[in-house]
């Protein structure tokens, strides 16, 4: 199953990040917020009401931490 998760995640991550100025940040953070949340908003940039979890995930200073 962890296997299928990662195909999941790298799929809709390069979606997500596909128009970011810094590439491997942002796949970076998309890889870790959708392992964690199992969830990737659809679109390049918003829709993260789609997956609440993935939109309230916060880094260290406070900050959204998913792109």
């Amino acid at each position: 199953m962890k296997c299928l998760d990662i195909v999941f995640c790298d799929t809709r991550c390069a979606e997500r990040c596909s128009e970011a100025s810094i590439q491997d940040r942002c796949l970076k953070y998309c890889g870790i917020c959708c392992e964690k949340c199992n969830c990737v908003p659809s679109g390049t940039y918003g829709n993260k009401d789609e997956c609440p979890c993935y939109r309230d995930m916060k880094n260290s200073k406070g900050k959204g931490k998913c792109p």
